[in-house]
């Protein structure tokens, strides 16, 4: 049997030796690249062999390891591996209109810490390994996102990121001292048993808001999101991919806790404001996402609207909400990827614009393929793993008997649909600028892409796969 946190603990020995590996080797070495992807394939595996439902004494806490924390796990392995992979040509790349980055280790290394950060959140069974989970899920994006010291859009988006997640850190702190002032104890347990009979406590509804505030900075819900188009614009390209994964997927973690665990009890009282954060964000992703020309600006916004769609999922009981979440993330990141490998390829040699994707179709039909199965993913299209995502995110609506609000979701995926059509309209329809410099794509990439690409589409094609992933969830 397989220690059920051994998994936690490579990982952070991992992400030590990637910076050890960097002190031993020349610097252009790919051994600490090379050791951090094998480590992550290890403790992938690993985790399919825990046994779950433990409660381990750690510390002075409680080590939580359950389904859906496991399944998170393995998501934020596999978003670290992606990041990883596509961080490799920015480091010592020819990058004509990327400079290229230094001190690779290090970046690994920071993606490590940050996975880590998300395992302490899903195996937290009190509010201070919460906490801590999500800061530590958080800080190391902040260094990430100014890796490049020699763009100036980097360093500004940096400190936009660091001001306002520190305001948000504040909103969290305020939030659990309230909810420890409420029930004297920092433990869900005792938190649970107090909201049994005050659910109505200013204090509980205090640190109830103060606690979406926080963590509606870190998951792009309005009105906290104005953050993001500039740090997604101004961050290296795989930084935005990992911040545009990672981030959302620790944040949603943390909101299931929160609401499936010491807030359970109000969980009722609490839809509206869900509801309302989803419906709003929804709205200022949609429209935001319109009027965009630049690719990466351009999925801020459809990263913005990607958090209201994960947000649905929050509606509904915990047996139908954890799987939609784990699912929804993992189809997610898949198509995201996908869009930014191509940006990677795009940038090296053009403008991340979507003019650049002028002709794409006839230039290279395989990019222009890919681009178009990972959007209509994204989008919800049939029969693509995206549709089935938001499926699961809209039955929990359903469920909630919300069904005004589920129209209106409906609609809001028909503008979507609109602007990510825009994009495909620029690579499909658009004559080619006879100008723009060749497209260089190397094989890395391309079969990162291939490998995205047809996940995306047998996860929609084969219904026995999606049944299997909702019942192992459901069955705990």
């Amino acid at each position: 049997m397989i220690y059920p946190f051994l998994p936690d603990l490579l990982l952070l020995a991992l992400a030590f030796l990637v910076l050890f590996l960097s002190l031993i080797t020349s610097k252009n070495s790919s051994l600490p690249r090379w050791a951090a992807s094998s480590g992550l394939i290890v403790i992938f595996t690993l985790l399919n062999l825990i046994p779950i439902n433990h409660q381990i004494p750690f510390l002075f806490s409680t080590w939580k390891i359950d389904a859906f924390g496991l399944f998170i796990r393995e998501f934020l392995i596999f978003a670290a591996f992606l990041g990883i992979s596509l961080s490799k040509n920015y480091f010592n790349s020819n990058h004509k209109t990327s400079k290229s980055m230094l001190q690779h280790p290090e970046f690994i290394a920071l993606i490590l810490f940050a996975t880590l950060g998300g395992f302490v959140v899903v195996s937290a069974s009190d509010l201070l390994t919460l906490f801590l989970g999500l800061e530590l899920a958080t800080i190391p994006l902040y260094a990430l996102s100014a890796w490049n010291k020699k763009d100036i859009l980097g360093s500004e988006a940096a400190t936009k990121f660091i001001l306002m997640g520190s305001v948000a850190t504040a909103f969290e702190l305020f939030g659990f001292s309230y909810l420890y002032g409420f029930s004297g104890s920092i433990f869900f347990t005792d938190i649970i048993a107090q909201s049994l009979s005050h659910t109505n406590s200013p204090l509980l509804w205090i640190a109830v808001l103060f606690l979406f505030a926080g963590i509606g900075f870190k998951l792009t819900l309005f009105p906290f999101h104005t953050w993001a188009p500039d740090v997604y614009e101004g961050s290296p390209t795989p930084v935005t991919a990992v911040l545009s994964v990672t981030s959302k997927g620790v944040a949603i973690a943390f909101m299931a806790i929160l609401i499936y665990g010491p807030l359970k009890q109000v969980h009722l009282q609490i839809m509206p404001i869900i509801a309302l954060l989803a419906g709003t964000t929804l709205v200022v992703g949609n429209l935001g996402a319109l009027k965009q020309h630049r690719l990466r600006r351009f999925m801020a916004y459809s990263s913005i609207a990607q958090a209201g769609y994960l947000l649905l999922a929050l509606l509904g009981p915990a047996s139908l909400a954890k799987p939609a979440i784990v699912y929804y993330l993992l189809v997610y990141t898949a198509a995201n990827f996908t869009v930014f490998f191509i940006i990677s390829v795009v940038e090296r040699t053009r403008s991340a614009s979507f003019n650049s994707l002028r002709g794409l179709s006839a230039e290279n039909p395989f990019l222009a393929i890919s681009l178009a199965i990972a959007l209509f993913s994204l989008a919800g299209i049939p029969p693509l793993a995206g549709f089935l995502g938001k499926f699961q995110l809209f039955l929990n609506v359903a469920h909630a008997k919300y069904y005004g609000f589920l129209v209106f979701a409906v609609l809001n995926n028909v503008i979507a649909l609109y602007y990510y059509i825009q994009v495909l309209k620029s690579a499909w329809v658009d004559p080619q600028d006879s100008k723009s410099p060749k497209l260089q794509i190397l094989k890395t990439e391309k079969a990162w892409i291939a490998l995205l690409s047809v996940f995306t589409l047998v996860a929609g094609l084969l219904p026995i796969i999606n049944d299997n992933i909702f019942k192992i969830l459901q069955s705990f």
